[in-house]
């Protein structure tokens, strides 16, 4: 009798702390639906600066390896309603499978407008920043424009994101992204886990001003910016380096614009472990920028507790009544920000996804504490405690 009483009594405080996290998520998950819809709002509302006469500038593409939709992705770059402008696409291996499409967008829009950069530069672990200290070196313009292969970009991109930079107190800009183009089912997954948690929670910081950040997907800035803040070389060591390039540019005195703006990018996963794999490599990425705000997260995910809060009072009616309210209410206000925030039509048919894809998440975050190696492009990295990647050679001595 004395153990079936201590194991009640455990069960109820567990019932109490699986509580807060429900209670918690499921109100911010209606703050979220409100500052979606007051960004919409706001949006309508700004008026961007212009230049007077629009600069010539460089688009960076980093490219490796073939990906779905590249050759629209990338032919988007060089179809932009821009008077001046250069896209350079950069590989680091000369074997690289992307080279032969690269060289025949080249073809098509002439060397003035794309080249094609093959280098092999090393300065750090991180193989995107490693691909752009190759790509810098044939950019011939001041004003660089930072875009993912795996982009699509829409003819009024270029004049969108520099227009911002009219302003000189205005370090760098960028645009935010969603994601888009997923067929099987761990597509699906990741499309929700963009869409419906992460880009969720940077418009809830963009319009509520809880935090500062740059999303180095989209992202534009000048050359001395960017040389005054260490180079691609100051950030080649660090996973999160979009993060780390915003808070230095904050730093100096300048400030990160956030345009309401989005662009595509094409959901790319061959297999349930990639997408497994990359769950987790997003959970380091936030815990490395933000391990304090990572940790306060917890407190936000309604669904799972939910579900431990309905089995720590054995399925009676209150526990499976909170535990279906705090579900709907989660798909309620996430086909709110999906619909009427990003427009995501991908997103709304993919909902049923969204239970199973928020109890995955409460397992990858566990992990990301655990965890302390990462894979990018198929090679493992050690995690350090201040966000660096160190190869797991390097990082075992």
């Amino acid at each position: 009798m004395a153990i079936q009483e201590t194991a009640l009594a455990i069960l109820n405080i567990l019932a109490w702390i699986f509580l807060i996290p429900t209670i918690g998520g499921s109100a911010y998950a209606v703050l979220c639906a409100f500052a979606t819809v007051r960004f919409r709002t706001l949006a309508a509302k700004k008026t961007a600066n212009r230049f007077q006469s629009w600069p010539p500038l460089t688009v960076l593409k980093p490219v490796h390896g073939l990906e779905k939709n590249q050759g629209e992705n990338l032919r988007s770059a060089c179809l932009q309603d821009y008077p001046q402008y250069q896209v350079v696409f950069s590989v680091q291996d000369d074997a690289d499978p992307a080279i032969s499409l690269l060289e025949e967008i080249q073809r098509e829009f002439g060397k003035e407008r794309v080249t094609v950069a093959v280098e092999h530069c090393r300065p750090g672990t991180n193989g995107k920043i490693n691909n752009m200290v190759g790509g810098l070196k044939h950019a011939r313009h001041d004003l660089l424009v930072i875009s993912d292969s795996d982009v699509f970009l829409k003819p009024d991109y270029l004049k969108t994101i520099v227009a911002p930079l009219a302003d000189p107190g205005v370090g760098c800009t960028c645009t935010f992204y969603k994601a888009a183009g997923a067929e099987t089912w761990f597509e699906k997954v990741e499309l929700l886990t963009l869409n419906a948690d992460f880009i969720t929670n940077v418009l809830f910081a963009h319009v509520t001003g809880a935090s500062r950040f740059c999303l180095g997907a989209s992202a534009a800035l000048y050359r001395s910016t960017l040389h005054r803040i260490g180079g691609f070389e100051g950030l080649s060591d660090y996973l999160v380096e979009d993060y780390e390039m915003g808070r230095r540019i904050w730093d100096l005195g300048k400030k990160v614009e956030i345009i309401p703006y989005f662009v595509d990018t094409i959901v790319d996963l061959k297999r349930p472990s990639e997408w497994w794999n990359h769950q987790v490599y997003w959970d380091q990425n936030t815990r490395a920028a933000r391990p304090y705000a990572f940790f306060a997260t917890a407190l936000v995910r309604s669904v799972p507790f939910a579900i431990l809060y309905a089995a720590s009072r054995m399925g009676d009616p209150l526990g499976l009544g909170i535990m279906a309210g705090a579900i709907l209410l989660r798909l309620i206000s996430a086909a709110v920000i999906l619909g009427l925030g990003l427009r995501d039509r991908e997103g709304l048919r993919s909902l049923g996804l969204l239970v199973f894809r928020d109890i995955s998440a409460l397992i990858t975050w566990l992990l990301a504490f655990t965890k302390r190696t990462t894979v990018w492009r198929g090679t493992s990295f050690t995690l350090t405690r201040d966000g660096r990647l160190v190869t797991r050679e390097a990082g075992s001595r």
